[in-house]
Protein backbone atom coordinates (compact mmCIF):
# COMPACT_ATOMS: atom_id res chain seq x y z
CA UNK A 1 0.00 0.00 0.00
CA UNK A 2 1.31 2.96 -0.78
CA UNK A 3 1.14 6.18 1.53
CA UNK A 4 2.09 9.90 1.20
CA UNK A 5 2.77 12.39 3.09
CA UNK A 6 1.48 15.88 2.97
CA UNK A 7 3.26 19.16 2.72
CA UNK A 8 3.80 20.22 6.81
CA UNK A 9 3.72 23.96 7.96
CA UNK A 10 6.58 22.70 10.44
CA UNK A 11 8.64 21.72 7.40
CA UNK A 12 9.18 18.39 8.52
CA UNK A 13 9.57 15.83 5.85
CA UNK A 14 8.40 12.52 7.08
CA UNK A 15 9.02 10.43 4.30
CA UNK A 16 12.65 11.19 4.25
CA UNK A 17 12.11 10.24 8.07
CA UNK A 18 10.98 6.64 7.16
CA UNK A 19 13.66 6.52 4.52
CA UNK A 20 16.51 6.92 6.59
CA UNK A 21 15.17 4.82 9.48
CA UNK A 22 14.55 1.92 7.07
CA UNK A 23 18.00 2.25 5.93
CA UNK A 24 18.73 1.79 9.43
CA UNK A 25 16.87 -1.35 9.69
CA UNK A 26 18.57 -2.81 6.07
CA UNK A 27 22.25 -2.20 7.82
CA UNK A 28 22.06 -5.79 8.93
CA UNK A 29 21.04 -6.92 5.62
CA UNK A 30 23.40 -4.90 3.75
CA UNK A 31 26.34 -6.63 5.58
CA UNK A 32 25.20 -9.46 5.27
CA UNK A 33 24.43 -9.14 1.05
CA UNK A 34 28.13 -7.78 1.15
CA UNK A 35 29.27 -10.80 3.13
CA UNK A 36 27.60 -13.21 0.32
CA UNK A 37 29.19 -11.57 -2.43
CA UNK A 38 32.48 -12.34 -1.10
CA UNK A 39 31.73 -15.78 -0.80
CA UNK A 40 30.13 -15.87 -3.96
CA UNK A 41 33.58 -14.55 -5.54
CA UNK A 42 35.30 -16.91 -3.50
CA UNK A 43 33.41 -19.82 -4.89
CA UNK A 44 33.95 -18.15 -8.21
CA UNK A 45 38.13 -18.12 -7.78
CA UNK A 46 37.81 -21.26 -6.17
CA UNK A 47 36.10 -22.95 -9.21
CA UNK A 48 38.70 -21.01 -11.30
CA UNK A 49 41.56 -22.37 -9.21
CA UNK A 50 40.23 -26.19 -9.64
CA UNK A 51 40.51 -25.83 -13.51
CA UNK A 52 43.61 -25.30 -12.71
CA UNK A 53 44.37 -27.70 -10.99
CA UNK A 54 43.10 -30.50 -13.68
CA UNK A 55 45.39 -28.79 -16.48
CA UNK A 56 48.47 -29.21 -13.77
CA UNK A 57 46.96 -32.79 -13.60
CA UNK A 58 46.53 -33.19 -17.28
CA UNK A 59 50.12 -31.69 -17.97
CA UNK A 60 51.44 -34.48 -15.45
CA UNK A 61 49.93 -37.32 -16.89
CA UNK A 62 51.29 -36.80 -20.33
CA UNK A 63 55.08 -37.04 -18.38
CA UNK A 64 53.74 -40.03 -16.01
CA UNK A 65 54.69 -43.31 -17.57
CA UNK A 66 57.73 -44.72 -19.31
CA UNK A 67 55.86 -44.41 -22.90
CA UNK A 68 55.22 -40.31 -22.56
CA UNK A 69 59.40 -40.57 -22.76
CA UNK A 70 59.62 -42.84 -25.93
CA UNK A 71 58.48 -40.30 -28.32
CA UNK A 72 60.33 -40.81 -31.91
CA UNK A 73 60.54 -38.80 -35.17
CA UNK A 74 60.89 -40.41 -38.75
CA UNK A 75 62.53 -38.95 -41.77
CA UNK A 76 62.89 -40.36 -44.98
CA UNK A 77 65.41 -39.79 -47.84
CA UNK A 78 63.10 -39.28 -50.61
CA UNK A 79 59.09 -38.39 -49.52
CA UNK A 80 58.22 -39.11 -53.40
CA UNK A 81 58.41 -42.73 -52.83
CA UNK A 82 56.97 -43.11 -49.72
CA UNK A 83 56.93 -41.40 -46.07
CA UNK A 84 57.24 -42.97 -42.24
CA UNK A 85 55.11 -42.04 -39.13
CA UNK A 86 57.06 -43.13 -36.44
CA UNK A 87 54.73 -44.42 -33.02
CA UNK A 88 55.15 -43.90 -29.32
CA UNK A 89 56.99 -47.15 -29.47
CA UNK A 90 59.49 -47.13 -32.55
CA UNK A 91 63.13 -47.92 -31.99
CA UNK A 92 65.95 -45.91 -33.18
CA UNK A 93 67.40 -47.12 -36.41
CA UNK A 94 68.22 -46.69 -39.86
CA UNK A 95 66.51 -49.09 -42.67
CA UNK A 96 66.94 -48.83 -46.21
CA UNK A 97 63.80 -49.62 -48.02
CA UNK A 98 62.65 -50.22 -51.65
CA UNK A 99 59.15 -50.33 -53.20
CA UNK A 100 58.93 -52.88 -55.82
CA UNK A 101 54.98 -52.92 -56.35
CA UNK A 102 52.37 -50.81 -54.95
CA UNK A 103 48.93 -52.40 -53.66
CA UNK A 104 46.60 -51.54 -56.21
CA UNK A 105 42.55 -52.11 -56.84
CA UNK A 106 40.66 -54.89 -58.93
CA UNK A 107 38.76 -53.11 -61.75
CA UNK A 108 36.62 -54.38 -64.64
CA UNK A 109 33.99 -53.78 -66.42
CA UNK A 110 32.19 -55.18 -69.80
CA UNK A 111 33.06 -55.89 -72.97
CA UNK A 112 33.39 -53.00 -75.71
CA UNK A 113 30.70 -55.31 -77.61
CA UNK A 114 28.15 -54.95 -74.88
CA UNK A 115 28.55 -51.08 -74.44
CA UNK A 116 24.82 -49.42 -74.21
CA UNK A 117 24.92 -46.27 -76.56
CA UNK A 118 22.36 -44.76 -73.37
CA UNK A 119 22.15 -45.02 -69.90
CA UNK A 120 18.23 -46.33 -70.40
CA UNK A 121 17.33 -49.77 -70.23
CA UNK A 122 19.82 -52.54 -69.71
CA UNK A 123 16.58 -55.11 -68.71
CA UNK A 124 14.20 -55.12 -71.36
CA UNK A 125 11.77 -57.71 -70.35
CA UNK A 126 10.97 -59.51 -67.22
CA UNK A 127 13.15 -59.17 -64.08
CA UNK A 128 16.52 -59.26 -63.92
CA UNK A 129 19.92 -60.24 -61.29
CA UNK A 130 23.47 -58.91 -61.29
CA UNK A 131 25.15 -60.90 -58.76
CA UNK A 132 29.11 -60.75 -57.61
CA UNK A 133 31.66 -61.36 -55.12
CA UNK A 134 34.76 -59.55 -53.85
CA UNK A 135 37.62 -62.46 -53.42
CA UNK A 136 36.58 -65.19 -51.15
CA UNK A 137 33.55 -63.11 -49.54
CA UNK A 138 29.28 -63.95 -50.27
CA UNK A 139 27.87 -63.42 -53.54
CA UNK A 140 25.94 -59.86 -53.22
CA UNK A 141 22.90 -59.58 -55.65
CA UNK A 142 21.20 -57.48 -57.49
CA UNK A 143 17.47 -57.62 -58.26
CA UNK A 144 16.06 -55.64 -61.27
CA UNK A 145 12.72 -54.84 -62.36
CA UNK A 146 12.11 -54.65 -66.35
CA UNK A 147 12.81 -51.31 -67.63
CA UNK A 148 15.87 -50.92 -64.84
CA UNK A 149 18.28 -48.68 -66.42
CA UNK A 150 22.29 -48.63 -66.47
CA UNK A 151 21.77 -45.85 -63.47
CA UNK A 152 19.82 -48.26 -61.34
CA UNK A 153 22.02 -50.74 -61.77
CA UNK A 154 24.42 -48.73 -60.83
CA UNK A 155 22.84 -47.19 -57.80
CA UNK A 156 21.70 -50.71 -56.45
CA UNK A 157 25.35 -51.98 -56.60
CA UNK A 158 26.63 -48.93 -54.66
CA UNK A 159 23.70 -49.26 -51.78
CA UNK A 160 24.79 -52.05 -51.22
CA UNK A 161 27.90 -50.88 -49.55
CA UNK A 162 29.25 -54.66 -50.42
CA UNK A 163 33.25 -53.51 -51.13
CA UNK A 164 32.95 -52.29 -54.83
CA UNK A 165 32.11 -49.42 -56.11
CA UNK A 166 30.21 -48.89 -59.54
CA UNK A 167 30.82 -46.07 -62.31
CA UNK A 168 29.69 -45.06 -65.51
CA UNK A 169 32.09 -44.32 -68.58
CA UNK A 170 31.28 -43.36 -72.11
CA UNK A 171 33.87 -45.03 -73.79
CA UNK A 172 32.15 -43.58 -77.33
CA UNK A 173 31.73 -40.07 -78.57
CA UNK A 174 29.27 -37.22 -77.03
CA UNK A 175 27.12 -37.98 -80.69
CA UNK A 176 28.25 -41.57 -80.19
CA UNK A 177 28.37 -42.98 -76.80
CA UNK A 178 29.00 -46.32 -75.70
CA UNK A 179 28.23 -46.49 -72.09
CA UNK A 180 30.32 -49.55 -70.08
CA UNK A 181 29.84 -50.30 -66.40
CA UNK A 182 33.23 -50.12 -64.70
CA UNK A 183 33.34 -51.81 -61.34
CA UNK A 184 36.38 -51.06 -58.45
CA UNK A 185 37.27 -52.90 -55.44
CA UNK A 186 37.39 -50.93 -52.76
CA UNK A 187 40.48 -52.35 -51.11
CA UNK A 188 43.32 -53.24 -52.90
CA UNK A 189 45.54 -56.21 -53.15
CA UNK A 190 45.43 -59.50 -54.61
CA UNK A 191 42.92 -61.10 -53.01
CA UNK A 192 40.11 -58.54 -53.00
CA UNK A 193 39.87 -59.77 -56.77
CA UNK A 194 35.83 -58.92 -58.13
CA UNK A 195 34.73 -62.12 -59.78
CA UNK A 196 30.97 -61.49 -61.55
CA UNK A 197 28.43 -64.53 -60.83
CA UNK A 198 25.39 -64.22 -63.09
CA UNK A 199 24.61 -61.63 -65.25
CA UNK A 200 21.10 -61.27 -66.70
CA UNK A 201 21.54 -57.60 -68.12
CA UNK A 202 22.39 -56.24 -71.64
CA UNK A 203 25.94 -55.68 -70.13
CA UNK A 204 26.45 -59.33 -70.40
CA UNK A 205 29.62 -59.78 -67.68
CA UNK A 206 29.28 -63.50 -68.51
CA UNK A 207 29.53 -63.90 -71.53
CA UNK A 208 26.24 -66.06 -71.82
CA UNK A 209 25.69 -64.67 -75.86
CA UNK A 210 29.39 -65.18 -76.84
CA UNK A 211 30.03 -61.75 -77.93
CA UNK A 212 30.31 -60.36 -74.45
CA UNK A 213 32.88 -60.91 -70.99
CA UNK A 214 34.75 -58.72 -68.71
CA UNK A 215 37.58 -56.61 -69.30
CA UNK A 216 40.01 -56.20 -66.50
CA UNK A 217 41.36 -52.46 -66.37
CA UNK A 218 43.19 -53.31 -63.32
CA UNK A 219 44.70 -55.86 -61.40
CA UNK A 220 44.31 -56.77 -57.94
CA UNK A 221 47.63 -56.70 -56.69
CA UNK A 222 50.24 -56.26 -53.37
CA UNK A 223 52.85 -53.85 -52.41
CA UNK A 224 56.12 -55.43 -51.61
CA UNK A 225 58.67 -53.65 -49.76
CA UNK A 226 61.84 -54.56 -49.58
CA UNK A 227 63.69 -53.74 -46.66
CA UNK A 228 67.84 -54.14 -46.27
CA UNK A 229 70.72 -53.34 -47.92
CA UNK A 230 70.32 -54.62 -51.66
CA UNK A 231 73.71 -55.70 -51.58
CA UNK A 232 73.50 -57.59 -48.61
CA UNK A 233 70.64 -59.56 -46.84
CA UNK A 234 66.99 -57.96 -47.66
CA UNK A 235 63.77 -59.04 -46.47
CA UNK A 236 60.56 -58.44 -48.40
CA UNK A 237 57.44 -58.12 -47.26
CA UNK A 238 53.62 -58.13 -49.43
CA UNK A 239 50.81 -56.62 -47.85
CA UNK A 240 47.35 -55.83 -49.76
CA UNK A 241 47.67 -52.24 -48.75
CA UNK A 242 49.93 -49.03 -49.35
CA UNK A 243 49.88 -48.41 -45.66
CA UNK A 244 51.96 -51.00 -44.00
CA UNK A 245 52.07 -50.73 -40.08
CA UNK A 246 54.00 -54.06 -39.24
CA UNK A 247 56.87 -54.63 -41.55
CA UNK A 248 59.26 -51.60 -38.73
CA UNK A 249 57.59 -51.95 -35.25
CA UNK A 250 55.98 -48.91 -34.28
CA UNK A 251 56.83 -47.42 -37.90
CA UNK A 252 54.06 -46.67 -39.92
CA UNK A 253 54.84 -46.45 -44.06
CA UNK A 254 52.98 -45.01 -46.88
CA UNK A 255 54.07 -46.15 -49.88
CA UNK A 256 53.52 -43.26 -53.05
CA UNK A 257 55.57 -44.71 -55.92
CA UNK A 258 58.03 -47.39 -56.67
CA UNK A 259 61.64 -47.05 -56.24
CA UNK A 260 63.67 -46.21 -59.30
CA UNK A 261 65.33 -48.75 -60.71
CA UNK A 262 67.28 -47.24 -63.85
CA UNK A 263 70.08 -47.45 -63.71
CA UNK A 264 70.60 -49.02 -60.44
CA UNK A 265 67.68 -49.27 -57.73
CA UNK A 266 67.92 -46.12 -55.28
CA UNK A 267 66.49 -47.27 -52.11
CA UNK A 268 65.19 -44.87 -49.78
CA UNK A 269 66.67 -44.31 -46.13
CA UNK A 270 64.05 -44.30 -42.93
CA UNK A 271 65.68 -42.88 -40.19
CA UNK A 272 64.00 -43.53 -36.86
CA UNK A 273 65.20 -41.01 -33.92
CA UNK A 274 64.10 -39.95 -30.61
CA UNK A 275 62.34 -36.60 -30.01
CA UNK A 276 63.43 -35.00 -27.24
CA UNK A 277 61.73 -31.40 -28.08
CA UNK A 278 58.60 -33.00 -27.67
CA UNK A 279 59.28 -34.29 -24.45
CA UNK A 280 60.84 -30.95 -23.34
CA UNK A 281 57.75 -29.05 -24.33
CA UNK A 282 55.23 -31.22 -22.01
CA UNK A 283 57.92 -30.51 -19.05
CA UNK A 284 57.57 -26.56 -20.22
CA UNK A 285 53.67 -27.64 -20.51
CA UNK A 286 54.10 -28.95 -16.88
CA UNK A 287 56.23 -25.69 -15.38
CA UNK A 288 53.64 -23.58 -17.17
CA UNK A 289 50.66 -25.13 -15.72
CA UNK A 290 52.04 -25.11 -12.37
CA UNK A 291 53.28 -21.41 -12.22
CA UNK A 292 49.83 -20.52 -13.44
CA UNK A 293 48.32 -22.18 -10.32
CA UNK A 294 51.25 -20.14 -7.78
CA UNK A 295 50.32 -16.88 -9.64
CA UNK A 296 46.55 -17.17 -9.17
CA UNK A 297 47.21 -17.96 -5.29
CA UNK A 298 49.79 -15.50 -4.93
CA UNK A 299 47.36 -12.42 -6.31
CA UNK A 300 44.95 -13.63 -3.85
CA UNK A 301 46.18 -14.34 -1.08
CA UNK A 302 48.36 -10.65 -0.65
CA UNK A 303 47.69 -8.01 1.93
CA UNK A 304 47.69 -4.49 0.42
CA UNK A 305 49.59 -2.00 3.34
CA UNK A 306 48.06 0.81 1.71
CA UNK A 307 44.53 -0.04 1.82
CA UNK A 308 45.19 -2.72 4.96
CA UNK A 309 43.14 -4.98 3.00
CA UNK A 310 43.59 -8.70 1.98
CA UNK A 311 42.81 -10.41 -1.20
CA UNK A 312 39.72 -13.04 -1.74
CA UNK A 313 41.91 -15.82 -0.46
CA UNK A 314 43.56 -13.56 2.28
CA UNK A 315 43.59 -16.01 5.66
CA UNK A 316 42.35 -18.93 3.48
CA UNK A 317 43.90 -21.80 4.73
CA UNK A 318 42.83 -24.33 1.51
CA UNK A 319 44.67 -21.86 -0.85
CA UNK A 320 47.50 -22.04 1.32
CA UNK A 321 47.07 -25.89 1.32
CA UNK A 322 47.28 -26.17 -2.11
CA UNK A 323 50.22 -24.62 -2.89
CA UNK A 324 51.90 -26.54 0.18
CA UNK A 325 50.78 -29.60 -1.23
CA UNK A 326 52.15 -29.04 -4.30
CA UNK A 327 55.46 -27.87 -3.52
CA UNK A 328 55.88 -30.91 -1.25
CA UNK A 329 54.79 -33.26 -4.73
CA UNK A 330 57.82 -31.54 -6.73
CA UNK A 331 60.27 -30.94 -4.03
CA UNK A 332 62.24 -33.59 -2.34
CA UNK A 333 64.58 -36.75 -3.59
CA UNK A 334 62.83 -39.78 -5.79
CA UNK A 335 63.18 -42.22 -3.75
CA UNK A 336 65.58 -45.14 -5.44
CA UNK A 337 67.34 -42.41 -8.34
CA UNK A 338 70.86 -42.56 -7.89
CA UNK A 339 71.69 -40.10 -10.82
CA UNK A 340 69.23 -37.24 -10.79
CA UNK A 341 67.51 -37.38 -7.45
CA UNK A 342 65.54 -33.92 -7.68
CA UNK A 343 64.48 -31.41 -10.44
CA UNK A 344 67.05 -29.10 -9.44
CA UNK A 345 69.69 -31.80 -10.99
CA UNK A 346 67.71 -31.29 -14.35
CA UNK A 347 68.00 -27.48 -14.15
CA UNK A 348 64.42 -26.67 -12.48
CA UNK A 349 64.83 -23.49 -9.96
CA UNK A 350 62.07 -22.68 -7.29
CA UNK A 351 62.20 -18.34 -7.55
CA UNK A 352 60.88 -16.52 -4.60
CA UNK A 353 57.14 -16.13 -5.24
CA UNK A 354 57.54 -19.88 -5.59
CA UNK A 355 57.23 -20.20 -9.39
CA UNK A 356 59.20 -22.58 -11.28
CA UNK A 357 61.92 -21.70 -14.12
CA UNK A 358 63.87 -24.21 -15.72
CA UNK A 359 67.24 -23.53 -17.46
CA UNK A 360 67.09 -25.07 -20.73
CA UNK A 361 70.45 -25.45 -21.35
CA UNK A 362 70.71 -27.89 -18.36
CA UNK A 363 67.87 -29.81 -19.26
CA UNK A 364 69.17 -30.29 -22.79
CA UNK A 365 72.17 -31.23 -21.23
CA UNK A 366 70.94 -33.79 -18.56
CA UNK A 367 68.41 -35.59 -21.45
CA UNK A 368 71.47 -35.45 -24.16
CA UNK A 369 73.73 -37.55 -21.51
CA UNK A 370 71.14 -39.41 -19.72
CA UNK A 371 67.85 -39.80 -21.46
CA UNK A 372 66.86 -42.19 -19.22
CA UNK A 373 67.82 -41.14 -15.63
CA UNK A 374 65.96 -38.02 -16.44
CA UNK A 375 62.47 -40.00 -17.65
CA UNK A 376 62.99 -41.94 -14.08
CA UNK A 377 62.70 -38.57 -12.30
CA UNK A 378 59.33 -38.12 -13.65
CA UNK A 379 58.00 -41.10 -14.26
CA UNK A 380 56.12 -43.47 -11.95
CA UNK A 381 58.61 -46.25 -10.27
CA UNK A 382 58.31 -49.87 -9.28
CA UNK A 383 58.95 -48.75 -5.52
CA UNK A 384 58.42 -44.87 -5.79
CA UNK A 385 56.45 -42.24 -7.24
CA UNK A 386 58.17 -39.82 -9.76
CA UNK A 387 57.28 -35.87 -10.20
CA UNK A 388 54.42 -36.29 -12.32
CA UNK A 389 53.09 -39.22 -10.47
CA UNK A 390 53.09 -37.22 -7.12
CA UNK A 391 51.32 -34.43 -8.78
CA UNK A 392 48.60 -36.35 -9.71
CA UNK A 393 48.20 -37.81 -6.71
CA UNK A 394 48.26 -34.76 -5.00
CA UNK A 395 45.28 -33.09 -6.99
CA UNK A 396 43.38 -36.76 -6.58
CA UNK A 397 43.43 -35.73 -2.99
CA UNK A 398 42.94 -32.47 -3.02
CA UNK A 399 40.36 -33.13 -5.09
CA UNK A 400 38.51 -35.97 -3.66
CA UNK A 401 35.24 -36.12 -3.21
CA UNK A 402 34.57 -37.49 -0.34
CA UNK A 403 37.59 -35.69 1.96
CA UNK A 404 39.43 -33.44 -0.30
CA UNK A 405 40.31 -30.38 1.46
CA UNK A 406 39.53 -28.67 -1.79
CA UNK A 407 36.41 -30.47 -2.25
CA UNK A 408 35.11 -29.57 1.33
CA UNK A 409 36.06 -26.06 1.37
CA UNK A 410 34.27 -25.52 -1.59
CA UNK A 411 30.86 -27.63 -0.34
CA UNK A 412 31.62 -25.41 2.83
CA UNK A 413 31.27 -21.75 0.80
CA UNK A 414 28.41 -23.20 -0.69
CA UNK A 415 26.63 -24.35 2.51
CA UNK A 416 27.23 -20.36 3.83
CA UNK A 417 25.99 -18.73 0.88
CA UNK A 418 22.68 -20.93 1.19
CA UNK A 419 22.62 -19.95 4.67
CA UNK A 420 23.08 -16.23 4.25
CA UNK A 421 20.51 -16.38 1.33
CA UNK A 422 18.01 -17.68 3.96
CA UNK A 423 18.67 -14.77 6.54
CA UNK A 424 19.10 -12.73 3.84
CA UNK A 425 15.34 -13.34 2.81
CA UNK A 426 13.85 -13.40 6.30
CA UNK A 427 15.42 -10.09 7.25
CA UNK A 428 14.03 -8.70 4.34
CA UNK A 429 10.83 -9.63 4.86
CA UNK A 430 11.07 -7.98 8.77
CA UNK A 431 12.62 -4.87 7.40
CA UNK A 432 9.36 -4.57 4.65
CA UNK A 433 7.56 -4.79 7.53
CA UNK A 434 9.17 -2.47 9.64
CA UNK A 435 9.09 -0.01 7.12
CA UNK A 436 5.25 -0.56 6.39
CA UNK A 437 4.40 0.21 9.89
CA UNK A 438 6.62 3.35 10.22
CA UNK A 439 4.85 4.67 7.06
CA UNK A 440 1.50 3.90 8.64
CA UNK A 441 2.49 5.44 12.34
CA UNK A 442 4.06 8.57 10.27
CA UNK A 443 1.22 8.53 8.40
CA UNK A 444 -1.01 8.68 11.45
CA UNK A 445 1.31 11.80 12.77
CA UNK A 446 0.76 13.69 9.65
CA UNK A 447 -2.96 13.35 9.58
CA UNK A 448 -3.07 14.75 13.24
CA UNK A 449 -0.26 17.61 12.65
CA UNK A 450 -2.97 18.91 9.92
CA UNK A 451 -5.99 18.77 11.88
CA UNK A 452 -3.78 20.67 14.78
CA UNK A 453 -3.05 23.69 12.32
CA UNK A 454 -6.01 23.82 11.00
CA UNK A 455 -7.77 24.54 14.73
CA UNK A 456 -4.94 26.59 15.03
CA UNK A 457 -5.77 28.68 11.49
CA UNK A 458 -9.27 28.82 12.78
CA UNK A 459 -8.41 30.15 16.14
CA UNK A 460 -6.08 32.98 14.48
CA UNK A 461 -8.78 33.99 12.20
CA UNK A 462 -11.39 34.53 15.57
CA UNK A 463 -9.07 37.35 16.76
Amino acid sequence: MAISFGGLGNGVDFGQVVSELAKVQRLPIDALTAKKKDLQTKLTDYGALGNKLLALQSAANALRLPSSFNRSTSTVSDDTILTAQAGAGAATGSYTVQVTQLAKANQVTNKAAKAVSGTTEVISSGAGTFTFRVGSGTNQTVSLSAGATLDDLRSSINDLGAGVTASVINTGTEASPAYRLTLSATSSGADNTITIVADSTALDFTNTSGTGGTDTLQAGQNAIVVIGDPDQTTISIERASNVITDAIPDVTLMLKSKTVTTPDPEPVTVNISTDPESVKTNIKTLVTAYNDIVKFVNDRTAYDITTKTGGIFFNESTAKNVLSQLRTAISGEVSGLSTYKTLGAVGFKTERDGTLTVEDAKLDSAMASNYAATRALFVTQTTSSGIADRIVNAVDMLDSVDSGAFTVRKNSITSQISRLTDQIGRKEDIASQYEERLRLQFASLDGLLQKLQSQTSALQALR
